[in-house]
């Protein structure tokens, strides 16, 4: 059984190594690979980011305006950056929002 294995393991690695030269040989006639996949999946993930953001910062205001009626919504604190940041014109909202 064991000299049974052991062939069948060396069949294997002869095929194989068969396979790698023949595919070695066709490789370089072979059409190149297209980018499409890639940057159409690029787009729809930057898009899908936009939209999400543009819908919190929508509900954002919505709370703000429900809570605090005719009052200027302040500008909304980044949900993923804990860092330091400064705005240029208008006030910083305090941490805990």
């Amino acid at each position: 059984m064991a000299s049974y294995l052991w062939r069948k393991y060396a069949d294997y690695l002869y095929s194989k190594w068969e396979k790698t030269i023949l595919w070695d040989m066709v490789d370089p006639y072979r059409r190149p690979k297209s980018f499409t996949p890639l940057v159409s999946l690029y787009v729809l993930a930057f898009y899908t980011g936009v939209i999400g953001s543009a819908i919190t910062e929508q509900l954002y205001k919505e709370k703000y305006w429900e809570d605090h009626p005719g009052e200027v919504v302040p500008i909304m604190r980044p949900k993923f950056y804990k860092g330091p940041w400064k705005i240029l014109k208008g006030d910083v909202p305090p941490p805990g929002q």
